[in-house]
């Protein structure tokens, strides 16, 4: 029977870990050391008196008393035994105490830790736009694919804690980026669970963004207080402070701002009415155009180096107006976008929004999003094709599947069943992540051959 032990041992033979080469160089240096001592055992040995002490131990040590042949297998087999359990234990020796690590609560074998981080280093250079629970959704199931992953996130909340801590800190908005380094931690969820921790107080009574007073704990989140905190030891630098909370908590990847710079987001309807801010947008129905303010603001050094590296850009899920849109209209990163290399696909939400998307089809999703930013901005539109949701009549209606919208070029369709079983008005994480994959490998040679066409 296959024991934890063997098995972890096999583990570190397996490609990819990169110690076997070293285990080989080991046993060529230990073969050599052997025969050298051999060849000094038949330069002395040769004038003993076989009937001496000396002779006998001699011989008996050499096998002597064995056929030539037996000889040097049973030699060759208790050397090779020797050196695998030597190793076994050796590697025992030096990984059992790290399993622990000072926590007290056993961690997973070493091994798959390493086995873990060389694969998702060799992953696809992903980069994921947007904000809110849709982007975090995408991040957790993105993460066990690739380690070159890069959340480019939304600094236009206004409400709550980020909005309050923009009021008297002067700094962008903290609440999504908090929630993205949390999905991409190796410890989540239980440093969701730290880091979306909300002080008592600051309860809404409506429904709408939390009130908070200032100078007050209450109703702020431990993470937004920690890059607040980060951002002032860096001396007001919100990107440092960013790139600082990314390396304190060790997340898979890195989370940026969208820009260095605070963005009020701005709506007017189809009635005239004029809206600004993020918080009061996403409740307002009838949105026919969006725009920030600045408008010539700065996007995230960080943000368009990973954008000209990535293979892959993942547009959403997330609200549409107030999470995806409020990164592309920055001009710098609208710009990145639509000149990069990489397969841009759109993932459209699974559910419309009640407020901003209510009565949204996947072509009016589509739509808005290319009149706010350019044609051919996408590649790939992917949409979940799975409708039979027993008991969620209450909950927004699902993302109806008309196709195609009224852009050129027309996108490719990608439809997967990417909704969580267990709340499907949202994405599955692990169904995402491998849908994008998926779709990308089946869409690349077609894409490639018209892009060339464009250009030609």
């Amino acid at each position: 029977m296959r024991t934890p032990a063997s098995g972890s041992f096999r583990r570190w033979l397996q490609p990819g870990m990169g110690v076997k080469r070293w285990l080989g160089l080991v046993f060529i240096g230990l073969l050599l050391l052997a025969l050298g001592t051999a060849h000094v055992i038949r330069q002395v040995t040769p004038g003993l008196d076989p009937s001496s002490t000396v002779g006998i131990v001699v011989n008996i040590v050499t096998l002597q008393f064995l056929p030539f042949i037996l000889r040097g297998l049973a030699a060759g087999a208790t050397g090779a035994v020797l050196v695998l359990f030597g190793m076994w234990r050796l590697i025992r020796a030096v990984t059992d105490p790290l399993r622990t690590a000072g926590t007290g609560v056993r961690q997973p074998p070493l091994v798959e830790v390493i086995y873990q981080k060389r694969f998702l280093a060799r992953g696809p250079k992903v980069v994921a736009i947007g904000g809110g629970t849709g982007l975090s959704t995408l991040l957790r199931g993105m993460k066990e694919h690739t380690s070159n992953l890069t959340a480019i996130v939304t600094v236009a909340d206004d409400g709550g804690s980020s909005g309050s801590l923009r009021a008297e800190l002067g700094i962008p908005a903290v609440g999504d980026i908090r929630s993205c380094i949390a999905a991409l931690a190796d410890a989540e969820p239980l440093m969701s669970e730290l880091l979306g921790y909300r002080f008592p107080g600051g309860v809404s009574s409506d429904g709408g963004p939390v009130e908070i007073e200032p100078g007050s704990l209450g109703g702020h989140a431990v993470g937004n207080l920690l890059l607040a905190a980060m951002t002032a030891l860096e001396g007001g630098d919100f990107e440092e402070g960013v790139r600082r909370m990314n390396r304190v908590l060790a997340v898979r990847g890195q989370v940026v701002p969208a820009s260095p710079t605070p963005i009020t987001l701005h709506a007017a309807t189809r009635d005239g009415l004029m809206v600004t801010g993020q918080s009061t947008i996403m409740r307002t129905v009838g949105i026919e155009r969006v725009w920030i303010t600045p408008r010539d603001v700065a996007g995230s050094d960080d943000a368009l180096t990973a954008i000209a590296d990535a293979e892959i850009i993942v547009l959403g899920p997330g609200s549409l107006y107030t999470s995806v849109l409020p990164v592309l209209l920055i001009p710098a990163i609208r710009e990145a976008v639509a000149s990069a290399s990489a397969i841009r696909v759109y993932a459209c939400n699974v559910a419309t929004q009640t407020g901003e998307t209510a009565g949204y089809d996947l072509a009016d999703h589509v739509e808005a999003l290319l009149a706010h930013t350019t044609p051919g901005l996408v590649d790939i539109v992917l949409a979940n094709d799975q409708f039979d949701v027993p008991g969620q009549a209450s909950r927004p209606p699902a993302v109806a599947l008309r196709w195609p919208p009224a852009v050129d070029p027309v996108p490719h369709l990608a439809t997967d069943s990417v909704a969580s079983e267990l709340d499907p008005r949202h994405h599955d994480p692990a169904r995402l992540a491998a849908a994008i994959l998926r779709a990308c490998e089946r869409e690349a040679s077609a894409l490639r051959r018209e892009r060339v066409a464009r250009t030609a």
